[in-house]
């Protein structure tokens, strides 16, 4: 599928460029509309995809934790650590399975995204893609609800930027809200 081509040409560009770049990595999250009528979602690592329909959210990604891709990763010769009071990390250091990038970490990595489709149609109010940094201090439909109030899709995002702030995000925090209204 072309989603997953462009997404591990991504990761091979990344990787390219790590002796100027670093050897650093990033999540991602693609949504794709197609005639406002079909809607793919495709991502790598902890950054999220919600949709709203009748104001109920309904997660569009699948975040790419250790724990539960633990196999893979150990039959690629890494392992999972689980200290106490931290997160599930990949051979100690990164907290995603999935990610573009961190060639340190490649041999135990995968870029492959998880893909989701949705019909669009009436019942559908907005899309909200962000970034962890909001995610992990707010429910999906905490964020939907506060989105639903705001109009003005940027407005809705600087919302709920603001809201991650207010609650100590110590993440960082993207955001964007598509309106199909």
């Amino acid at each position: 599928m072309s989603i997953c081509k462009a997404y591990l040409s991504t990761d091979e560009a990344i990787l390219s460029h790590s002796p100027t770049w670093g050897e650093g990595g990033s999540t991602a999250v693609t949504a794709i509309l197609i005639n406002n009528q079909k809607l793919w979602v495709a991502n790598v690592g902890d950054s999220r995809a919600v949709l709203s329909r009748k104001g109920v959210a309904a997660q569009m990604t699948t975040d790419h934790e250790p724990n539960t891709e633990r196999g893979g990763i150990e039959n690629k010769g890494g392992f999972v650590s689980n200290m106490p009071g931290d997160v599930a990390r990949v051979n100690g250091r990164l907290a995603v399975s999935r990610a573009f990038g961190d060639k340190n970490l490649k041999t135990h990595l995968r870029s492959d995204p998880d893909i989701q489709y949705a019909d669009i149609d009436s019942d559908v109010e907005l899309l909200i893609i962000a970034s962890d940094g909001l995610w992990k201090v707010m429910a999906n439909q905490e964020a939907v609800d506060i989105a639903k109030k705001v109009k003005d899709p940027q407005k809705a995002a600087k919302q709920l930027l603001a809201e991650a702030l207010k609650r100590d995000s110590k993440d960082d925090i993207s955001c964007i809200v598509v309106r199909f209204k």
